[in-house]
């Protein structure tokens, strides 16, 4: 296990600017490139590696709705394979719905995820809380636009996650003011760049990996989510006690992101990467599930609207680190992803 920051949200709502500073300056350490000289850590512990990966409580999620959305996510992957695939995510312009075994690819050099999946985006909630004022208009998200795709014969299903999703929206927006600050940055700095909430959301099932597998693939080509770094902002991810997330540290090395009761993970992800010019980590990770159960796990995606074009913040291009990414808006950068993470799966076109 990586000797990971431990974040506690209470101080997010606090009016006290210094609590607040304080607490950004634990993301800071547990999130900044140690290369860029200019951002070194504000905590000179060297036994906190900065892998862009930390731990966060007193989120406000309750455990009650984590468990119901668990029970929901299970009532769904429960369901005969032919029902799931009427739900094939390759059936929609934005990928939301439903990824079966091997059909996602994270890893270039892999032979297909051993996982299945569901994928939403934004949608208001049914009976719950809205974070978009806009909640009833149609969305223009340009390169991913398209709708939410949902099983039928499943009472409850989209109200309990739909339930979630917008909770743990809420958590994106705290966490939001604090980055900005650990950049030095002023606290609303990116309010104007999430005004509509451009987050993805899944549910993940992994089935017990094959223990004769990890001799007979002693190269990790075929796991439950290959290597990769995510293509948001950050991930906020609820996982169960199975295990099985892997963190590449700053020396190379896989670390076991082990699950705490009571917490959630977060990691930087590719916009905030490209974003900062690589100021903020945008770290490998993977996941094997070697706990012989099944595992489940559901992580947010939390990025800018798709609309916004992701240049460089200023004060993070200096003449001896000049901009490495081209600029493209958020929306073309994360469908380019998934097309690519999608295409070993894709149905071949007929010939006319």
């Amino acid at each position: 296990m990586f000797n990971s920051v431990f974040s506690d949200l209470v101080d997010a709502h606090s009016k006290d600017p210094v609590a607040r500073r304080k607490l950004a300056d634990l993301i800071r350490d547990a999130c900044v490139n140690v290369s860029h000289a200019e951002y070194e850590p504000v905590f000179s512990d060297e036994n906190v590696p900065q892998v862009g990966f930390f731990y966060i409580k007193s989120h406000g999620i309750s455990e009650d709705l984590i468990g119901k959305t668990v029970e929901a996510s299970k009532a769904f992957f429960a369901l005969p394979e032919e029902t799931k695939m009427e739900l094939d995510i390759h059936k929609t312009p934005n990928f939301k719905g439903y990824t079966a075994l091997l059909g996602e690819n994270t890893d270039s050099n892999g032979l297909g995820d051993l996982h299945e999946g569901f994928d939403l985006g934004w949608e208001s909630a049914v009976d719950s809380i809205q974070l978009d004022t806009s909640a009833g208009a149609p969305r223009d998200d340009g390169a991913m636009s398209g709708e939410n795709v949902w099983p039928t014969g499943l009472p409850g299903f989209r109200e309990t996650v739909l339930d979630y999703y917008q909770r743990v929206l809420q958590v994106g927006q705290l966490l939001f003011p604090l980055f900005a600050l650990a950049l030095d940055l002023p606290e609303n700095y990116f309010d104007d760049k999430t005004t509509k909430p451009a987050a993805i959301m899944r549910l993940l099932y992994y089935p017990p990996q094959n223990p004769t597998s990890f001799k007979t693939d002693p190269d990790d080509r075929q796991i439950g989510i290959g290597a990769h770094t995510d293509y948001e902002c950050f991930t906020i991810l609820w996982q169960d006690r199975s295990g099985g997330l892997q963190v590449r540290n700053t020396a190379g090395k896989w670390v076991d992101a082990v699950p705490i009761p009571g917490t959630l993970v977060v990691n930087l992800g590719d916009q905030f990467a490209r974003w900062t010019n690589d100021i903020f980590k945008s770290t490998l990770h993977r996941v094997i599930n070697r706990s012989g159960a099944e595992r489940y796990s559901i992580p947010l995606f939390f990025g800018t609207d798709y609309d916004v074009r992701l240049e460089p913040i200023p004060t993070c291009v200096t003449p001896g680190s000049p901009y490495k990414y081209e600029i493209m808006t958020a929306g073309e950068y994360v469908k380019s992803r998934l097309e690519a993470t999608y295409a070993h799966s894709a149905p071949v076109a007929s010939a006319a």
